[in-house]
């Protein structure tokens, strides 16, 4: 079959929507109709280089559609489910898998990058293979994707609130529920008010932290994030962002922060920002061949801690339902993170929107949702 696509021919170059073959689902895969994609950074920073995604790739990785076909031995999904994809394909068989953290397959993560978990690339054109996102590929009218990868959710999802739930939902809030484990009463600060960092702070929320600082240069961000349960906001334009925080705090610093942008300076200042027996946690992926540096002393001095999380430490299968069932009850907010929808031939306005700060988070939507 042939389906439009949103494909990166090459690096910091704008995105190409053509026209793609499409091969129909083999042994434990699922043919998919998107409905919706959201528009990530991670998506960018694989067009920059910054995440390694093999040239060409279809975009996108945080979606949710309909299924249409499903190949040999499938089981958990048939012709006509609504679903929302994961972009971890967990093998079920691995270490990691068997032990409940999926998140960290090592099928996953250590085969090569571009096709699904099997090695097949769906997407060809003229004799050619394309690679897929995170194995998904979901700016795209179809994508075919490993069994693995889709979370049925009840008739009646909105399919556009529920193709957050397959990056920025489930990283952020998961972050504070699964990989810190925030207890109620503590103080938390979010550097980066992006799609991860509010959910961050609605992590923190949920967690009946008392207090959420975040930390931005963009007043927009700030002012959105208090929207999301932020109790202050901290401008890093206006000075050093760990000193401002330190003084809010009575110069103690925080139970917890959580860096949400990958750069090696906000990590730091994550770190900094730490009270006696805190946690920094690490979320934004940063340049493979960037480094950090903090004091060596404040480790065993105070007890800190600085961890990472890859993908809030998920159960795809249980904890995207979950943030999903938190959101029908009205505890977590999806609607309010959507700033603007677009087409797929507009997907290149959707990431110069996402570059300049514009959206919380933008959603290219396939069809009525």
């Amino acid at each position: 079959m042939r389906t439009r696509a949103a494909i990166a021919y090459r690096r910091n170059a704008p995105l190409v929507v053509e026209e793609l073959e499409l091969d129909p689902p083999q042994t434990g895969q699922v043919l998919v109709k998107l409905a919706a994609s959201g528009v990530c950074h991670s998506d960018l920073s694989a067009i920059t280089g910054t995440i390694p995604m093999p040239l060409p790739f279809v975009v996108g990785h945080e979606g949710a559609g309909t299924v249409v076909e499903v190949g040999p031995g499938v089981r958990s999904v048939r012709p006509g489910d609504r679903v929302m994809l994961s972009f971890i394909t967990p093998c079920g068989r691995c270490r990691f898998c068997t032990v409940g953290r999926p998140n960290l397959c090592l099928s996953f993560w250590l085969q090569p990058r571009g096709g699904l978990i099997d090695g097949t690339k769906p997407f060809h054109k003229d004799g050619r293979r394309y690679n897929m996102m995170t194995r998904t590929g979901t700016l795209s009218e179809y994508t075919v994707v490993s069994e693995q990868a889709v979370v049925p959710v009840p008739p009646g999802t909105p399919l556009d609130r529920a193709a957050l739930l397959g990056c920025a939902v489930t990283t952020g809030v998961g972050a504070v529920l699964n990989t810190a484990k925030v207890e109620p009463g503590s103080t938390v600060a979010v550097l980066g008010a992006g799609g991860v960092g509010i959910n961050v702070v609605q992590g923190a929320r949920l967690a009946h932290a008392s207090r959420v600082i975040v930390v931005d240069r963009i007043a927009e961000k700030l002012e959105a994030a208090r929207r999301f349960g932020a109790t202050d906001c901290v401008d890093a334009s206006l000075g050093d962002p760990v000193q401002q925080v330190l003084e809010l705090t009575e110069g103690e610093g925080v139970d917890y922060a959580f860096e949400a942008i990958g750069n090696p300076t906000t990590i730091e200042q994550a770190f900094r920002m730490l009270r006696f027996g805190g946690t920094a946690v690490v979320i934004g992926i940063a340049p493979g061949e960037a480094t950090i540096s903090v004091p060596a002393s404040l480790f065993p001095y105070g007890e800190r801690r600085l961890i990472g999380s890859m993908y809030g430490s998920a159960r795809m299968r249980v904890d995207m339902l979950r943030y999903l069932q938190l959101y029908f009850q009205g505890q977590l907010l999806l609607d309010e993170l959507v700033s603007r929808t677009y087409t797929l031939d507009q997907v290149n306005e959707a990431f110069d929107d996402l570059r300049a700060g514009r959206n919380i988070r933008g959603v290219v939507v396939f069809e009525e949702t």
